[in-house]
């Protein structure tokens, strides 16, 4: 099975935003991002656990908004 969680590198070490799945040990791969998607949440008025809260209840959203034909609301 496969699962995503999002995390943040810092410090030499990776940091979830969201629970790991389940109680078992796991081999997982780590993406690095650019930081050309960082929000700053201090600027939104949240902190990372409100932040990993409100993705976690929007993620049922997710596959409609990654579709290719949503691109078009993403141009400026």
């Amino acid at each position: 099975m496969w699962r995503s969680v999002e995390g943040v590198y810092r410090d030499g070490r990776v940091e979830l935003l969201e629970p790991a799945p389940g109680d078992m040990e796991a081999r997982v791969i780590v993406t690095f991002l650019s930081r050309g998607k960082v929000i700053d949440l201090a600027e939104r008025g949240m902190d990372e656990g409100q932040a990993a809260d409100l993705r976690q209840r929007l993620k049922t959203f997710a596959e409609d908004w990654d579709r290719p034909e949503m691109d078009v609301y993403d141009e400026e």
